[in-house]
């Protein structure tokens, strides 16, 4: 890490259009013609990046969106401008970078030349183009609620996050604004396939304990721990991070200063009774929550035996039945399986990096 001071990504990109991209930019294309953002990748554009993210793919940088017509016949020019024009050092930031490392997933690390043409950050693209890289189509099109359960949400965050420098047209905030908001039977959906995770595991921690195992309560409660978190972010209408940062998001919703300690206290324990209590409780917290949504009937959050084994659990299908219940959609209803959104049962980073397999798994959904 370096001894300067640390400037947070978003802040500094926003300083480098204005004081320096924006008026590069426009000795080559018009002042109308183009949006300039940070969105996307980038520990950056969701705001959790310290002194440590600046080693690798982190510094003044952001995206210049083009129409296609003048991206055909721009872009190369306004990249050599940029290579050209630009400082290569911004407040104590170098604005080059070394070349991709194909060795290690396309690493780019800071370059201090003093001299020569700088190899920035600055993506030069069109928005089309862009979505389609990150959600497999351009959503400006007719979507279906099918198409909202293989958008993962980390993918949905980082389009939404970040900030828009300069966007005369709305073209780009309009897009933003769509992604924003998943369709209410679609979430409504999601909360029931998430609601049913929760109850085919919520025995587990029990099971292992009658059998001595440890190590296999410890990763049910974990497990079970995830799921809660999940859940929270679905009933605040939030999307949720890649597990990176996971625990960091969540302490931004308005409900974590409830289930934190229960969750802390679950995952610490080696008791089963004092694991079992802690996440009863946090199940009884999530069903308040979902009485308080308003979107079924309200459902008894109490902790009760399962079945005749004595394990205390909320029996969450009890809340993934109603909200199923709920949903009107006959596309979502006649789904075969209630396996959720592509990123409620695929965890694979390779998957869910791959546009190509969002394609594929909307096929999942599909009747016969």
């Amino acid at each position: 890490m370096s001894d300067r001071p640390f400037m947070p990504g978003l802040a500094l990109g926003r300083m480098l259009y204005e004081e320096a991209g924006r008026e590069i930019i426009e000795t080559i294309v018009s002042q109308g013609s183009y949006a300039a953002a940070l969105i996307g990748y980038g520990s950056d554009v969701l705001g959790y990046d310290s002194a440590r993210s600046t080693d690798h793919n982190w510094g003044p940088r952001f995206q210049v969106f083009l129409d296609q017509e003048t991206a055909a016949r721009r872009s190369d020019e306004l990249d050599a401008a940029l290579r050209n024009n630009l400082p290569h050092v911004f407040h104590g930031f170098a604005t080059g970078f070394t070349e991709p490392d194909p060795l290690d997933n396309g690493t780019q690390m800071p370059d201090l030349a003093s001299s020569g043409l700088v190899n920035h950050l600055i993506e030069i693209t069109t928005l089309s183009d862009y979505l389609g890289r990150y959600l497999g189509r351009d959503p400006r099109g007719d979507l279906c609620l099918l198409d909202w359960l293989v958008f993962p949400d980390e993918r949905l965050l980082e389009l939404t996050s970040g900030a828009v420098f300069h966007d005369p047209l709305g073209e780009l905030a309009a897009i933003r604004l769509l992604l924003s908001d998943c369709p209410r039977d679609a979430w409504i959906y999601k909360l029931a396939c998430q609601w049913r995770k929760i109850a085919q595991q919520e025995s587990f921690v029990g099971r292992c304990a009658e059998a001595s195992d440890l190590i296999g309560m410890k990763i049910v409660a974990a497990r079970l721990a995830r799921e809660i978190l999940k859940l929270c972010f679905l009933m605040e209408k939030t999307y949720a991070p890649y597990e990176k940062w996971l625990g960091s998001a969540f302490a931004r919703l308005g409900c974590s200063a409830r289930f934190s300690p229960l969750l802390v206290t679950a995952l610490r324990a080696n008791d089963h009774g004092e694991i079992e209590r802690s996440l009863t409780a946090a199940y009884s917290a999530l069903g308040d929550m979902h009485n308080g949504l308003g979107i079924t009937g309200p459902i008894d959050p109490s902790p009760r035996p399962f079945f005749s084994r004595p394990y205390q659990v909320i029996k969450a299908d009890r809340f993934a039945n109603a909200l199923l219940a709920a949903v009107q959609s006959p596309e979502l209803r006649a789904i075969p399986l209630r396996i959720g959104a592509i990123d409620q049962f695929i965890d694979s980073p390779d998957y869910m990096e791959n546009v190509e397999m969002y394609r594929r798994t909307r096929k999942l959904f599909e009747p016969g």
